[in-house]
């Protein structure tokens, strides 16, 4: 950038006549000369005026400002968390939809290994007025990538039925059922999601439906389309690969179920 420094009143300035300097020594014009070597002189017996060549770090300065406005704030170095729901409001209850993330646990290698997969958790609250509902009284249903599975092939005139009990394989098997089906409304617009609930331990006895129309079930089965690959783990798998180390040579760990078929 090219900065005139004036040194004394404009008006004098403006009646200068600057003189340029080269060095003759130079036979080939100007495209052996530099900033370094050109230099502009003026003089005058009352006023002084001074040119300088510097550079500018304006645009190096604004862009550096745009990367840093648009970077992302990383509050101690760790991972931003996200909540996602979906939920559907009717009548006689509502239905809040969740995705539960998969757990890992890390081995001695320093790999990581899938513990527990995810799932989705449904909330039926019913309702105690208009657009009113109790979720003090909530009861919940998790969804496994199996039963998950079993909605997303289920055809419009078919039904299902999942049962649990939290308690089995405890003390306390058999004292909380839950039965959670899936029934097709009769005029073939949707499905019936009905929730009943038999808890002994705190003497509750609850059946919670609500009807879910066929945009509403499609909405449900896409996002577990797209869940399913996360809620197993291998989306961590997928980004675990790395082309440069993979590359023409596969490691099988037997441990680990590594073995292929082709190496017997």
């Amino acid at each position: 950038m090219l900065q005139l420094q004036f040194l004394s009143s404009p008006v004098a300035a403006q009646t200068l006549k600057p003189k340029l300097f080269l060095n003759t020594s130079q036979k080939h014009g100007f495209d052996d000369l530099s900033p370094k070597i050109l230099r502009l002189s003026l003089t005058r017996k009352s006023s002084k005026l001074s040119v300088k060549c510097r550079r500018s770090d304006y645009f190096e300065q604004q862009n550096f400002d745009d990367s840093a406005s648009t970077s992302p704030t990383v509050v101690g170095a760790l991972p931003a968390k996200f909540y996602v729901g979906h939920s559907i409001y009717k009548g006689k209850a509502a239905l809040t939809v969740e995705p539960r993330a998969p757990e890992f646990v890390a081995l001695d290698s320093g790999a990581f290994k899938l513990s527990r997969e995810g799932f989705v958790l449904l909330q039926f609250a019913p309702a105690v007025g208009v657009r009113q509902y109790d979720w003090g009284r909530k009861q919940l249903f998790s969804l496994s990538v199996t039963e998950m599975g079993t909605l997303i092939c289920l055809g419009q005139r078919e039904s299902c039925e999942f049962f649990h009990d939290p308690f089995k394989g405890k003390g306390d098997e058999g004292k909380v059922r839950k039965i959670l089906k899936v029934e097709p409304l009769p005029d073939g617009s949707g499905h019936f999601f009905n929730l009943s609930v038999q808890n002994k331990l705190i003497n509750v006895d609850e059946s919670i439906y609500i009807p879910i129309t066929r945009a509403e079930f499609t909405v449900l089965n896409s996002a577990f389309n797209f869940l399913l690959p996360y809620l197993i783990g291998w989306h961590a798998f997928a980004n675990s690969i790395k082309p440069d180390e993979t590359s023409g040579v596969n490691f099988a760990n037997a441990r680990y179920g590594g073995d292929y078929e082709w190496s017997r």
